[in-house]
């Protein structure tokens, strides 16, 4: 009798963990800016970096890679840095570029810089 008694209490923490886990709200998808950028004018660039993370940190950005190491594994060499921001949300990133704050410094990445920027939605956890 006392395996049965042992074998139902596994199985019914089994059961509690499972309605647990399945009753904890999903979590909406971050959002990541990556980008690409030569810089073809670092002392112009200068500028552009300040001013910049201050909007990234405005619109709840966390950098995960700015510059750094890059290391070509397949397909053509990357053209300059890498630079990968995390943000609550996917609207939050789009937000994040398409506002004032940012636009006003923009060009001064545009003038002073090749870029390529891409807005990506991450996985929901």
């Amino acid at each position: 009798m006392r395996v049965h008694v042992g074998w139902a209490l596994v199985l019914a923490s089994l059961a509690a963990a499972g309605g647990y886990a399945a009753a904890k709200p999903a979590q909406a998808p971050k959002g990541y800016i990556v980008a690409e950028v030569q810089v073809t004018d670092a002392e112009a660039y200068k500028a552009y970096v300040p001013v910049a993370g201050a909007a990234v940190a405005k619109f709840g950005g966390t950098y995960l890679a700015r510059g750094g190491r890059v290391e070509q594994l397949e397909g053509p060499p990357p053209a300059g840095r890498f630079v990968i921001v995390e943000y609550p949300s996917f609207e939050a990133a789009r937000a994040f570029y398409h506002s004032t704050d940012y636009q006003a410094v923009a060009p001064i990445r545009q003038k002073a810089s090749i870029s390529r920027f891409w807005v990506a939605e991450g996985l929901p956890k």
